[in-house]
């Protein structure tokens, strides 16, 4: 990444004898929506025993980002081979799948039936503490239900609790159920105890989910002891916690719209003491913090073509000002290809234009939201990058704008340019204090800014910068998103059908 030198991370066994070999090894990586992990992929023809890769003929190589990978339709991502000069290498076939490191959930209740009377005034007051086993034969507390007072026949309230946390994933393990009556002073009576496993209370509610509820010291001393009461299972609902990359295998598309601050507050472009200076040597503050998140979100978006707006100048012919232009001088269609197509018209913007003000961020908003308004389905998700140098002249109709878009389907990154104080920046981001407008607050945080100067590398290594400042602002991206997609219930779509390569018929049942 940093030092621009590829590591070996594993090889595929080797499959003798074909052209169209299909391995089967397969590469656990982590994964980090924020952050451009490059991936490149060699083919050897194996001549040898020897692990040497120079003693074997090379075939040809491939390079893409596992962003791409990933959002890829499916998935799956298919390569052209290259690496040898005029000649055509095939294809390479690269498949990813989220591991399921056991992402159930489980919502179970219960209650009791005739337990034990064990304070001298009034009944009991039961609650119920559960243990998992361990590898080692030991016990540890997984979670505890909450009092249910004067009562031998309670109902605990329903409660959720993550599988692993329940057995660590192994459905055959022991679970232990403790039955105390509860104390004020602490010292809570054991009223007797059951075991159990998820697999059998995962048949639901049944004759096989009332259990004995056992004291072993009375069943020692009483020939005649049956049980302490019994407490039975009433419900088990397994629910399984989706992730950010279902949605993306499901097809949701990101789309990314870029917005730059052409106001005069950057200084004249033609100084080399601007903020939007064109420097033969070196990308501008602007280039390099577009560049940097543009490259990663780009992966998420099919089409690659970018909305690309500027605010605060005034255009030619007539010199009005605008607070929402096309970079491309196309009203009609700011679209641009890909990110160095952003990049192209906002050299030729800045020609053009004349830097003027004031810095208003919410005609930006308000045209990333109405397109966010028109697809709430879920198929599609919203980021606008707001780059600017940060003196904002419009914060009410911002904060209002912002809370009215808290319930869209987008989300707003902002990355301040030059020397100013941020305040209203660090207000907007709302992670302090959430963000509200004439009394309503926003219902998420959607906003995350960060000041660019904290990432310029005193060394002058800018792609380790600019890569710190990526992780930075898109980190809480995927959290949005799904808060999004969780409070308006909407699923992932189911993954498209596996890839069948042309010749090989299916066969169907007729």
């Amino acid at each position: 990444m940093g030092n621009k030198e590829w590591r070996e991370f594993g090889r595929t066994e080797v499959i003798d004898n074909t052209l169209n070999p299909d391995f089967v090894r397969k590469f656990i990586l982590d994964y980090f929506f924020e952050e451009r992990q490059n991936l490149r992929f060699d083919l050897y023809d194996v001549d040898s025993k020897s692990a040497n890769l120079s003693k074997h003929d090379f075939l040809g190589q491939a390079h893409c980002t596992l962003g791409e990978v990933v959002g890829s339709l499916g998935s799956r991502l298919e390569k052209a081979l290259g690496g040898i000069p005029g000649k055509k290498c095939g294809t390479i076939i690269v498949k990813a799948e989220e591991l399921n490191n056991c992402r159930e959930s489980v919502m179970m209740q219960f209650c009791g039936n005739k337990l034990d009377k064990k304070d001298f005034f009034g009944k009991s007051d039961p609650f119920l503490v559960f243990y998992r086993s361990n590898e080692d034969g030991t016990f540890t507390i997984c979670h505890k239900t909450e009092v249910v007072k004067n009562t031998l026949n309670p109902v605990w309230q329903a409660f959720k609790i993550p599988v692993r946390a329940l057995c660590n994933g192994d459905y055959d393990r022991t679970i232990k159920v403790e039955v105390y009556d509860w104390d004020r002073d602490g010292s809570h009576d054991f009223i007797g105890e059951f075991s159990t496993s998820y697999r059998e209370l995962s048949r639901g509610q049944s004759q096989f989910n009332v259990y004995e509820v056992v004291n072993p010291k009375k069943k020692g001393k009483k020939k005649k002891y049956l049980n302490s009461g019994t407490v039975t299972l009433l419900s088990f609902l397994v629910d399984i916690e989706v992730t950010f990359l279902d949605y993306i295998k499901g097809g949701t598309q990101i789309n990314f719209t870029v917005a730059i601050d052409f106001t005069a507050s950057n200084g004249n472009p033609a100084q080399p003491t601007s903020l939007h200076y064109m420097s033969p040597y070196q990308l501008n503050a602007y280039a390099m913090a577009l560049k940097a998140v543009g490259e990663i979100i780009q992966d998420y978006d099919s089409d690659k073509m970018f909305p690309a707006l500027g605010f605060g100048a005034k255009l030619p012919p007539d010199g009005r000002v605008s607070h929402e232009f096309a970079l491309n001088g196309n009203p009609q269609n700011p679209y641009c290809t890909g990110i160095e197509g952003v990049m192209e018209a906002y050299y030729q913007s800045l020609k053009s234009v004349q830097l003027y003000g004031p810095t208003n961020f919410s005609p930006v908003i308000n045209h990333v939201a109405r397109y966010a308004a028109s697809v709430k389905d879920g198929s599609q998700y919203f980021v606008l990058l707001i780059i600017t140098d940060g003196v904002i002249s419009d914060m009410a109709q911002t904060k209002e704008s912002i809370v009215n878009a808290s319930c869209l389907p987008m989300s707003i990154i902002i990355v301040g340019v030059g020397p100013a104080e941020f305040d209203a920046m660090i207000e907007l981001d709302g992670d302090e204090v959430r963000i509200s407008s004439r009394g309503r607050y926003a219902e998420r945080d959607i906003v995350q800014f960060v000041p660019f100067r904290d990432y310029i590398d005193r060394t002058g290594n800018h792609i380790l910068s600019m890569a710190r400042l990526a992780k930075d602002v898109l980190a809480e991206i995927p959290d949005q998103f799904l808060s999004y997609m969780r409070t308006r219930g909407i699923k992932p779509s189911p993954a498209p059908p596996p890839y069948t390569p042309p010749g090989q018929l299916l066969q169907t049942q007729i």
